[in-house]
């Protein structure tokens, strides 16, 4: 896991809160690899703020389709 500053940082309620959803998909996010997880210097885990955006982004342009789609990948790649 990378290390990266404070700014670039957000911890994982953090952006489970920006991005709408629960702590848990966060994780499966994470798993996914559509968050990069990263530390701050304090060693706190979290997500980088890019990864965040991008999401976002992506959330905000994508089909309902598509979102069901990636949302149903996501859930079989988690186990």
């Amino acid at each position: 896991m990378d290390t990266v500053k404070d700014d670039a940082w957000m911890s994982q309620p953090e952006a489970a809160h920006r991005l709408g959803v629960t702590l848990i998909r966060v994780g499966m996010l994470i798993a996914n690899r559509r968050l990069i997880p990263a530390e701050n210097p304090a060693g706190q885990a979290g997500v980088t703020t890019a990864s965040v955006q991008a999401e976002e982004t992506w959330r905000a342009n994508a089909t309902k389709r598509a979102k069901l789609t990636r949302l149903l990948k996501d859930t079989i790649n988690w186990f």
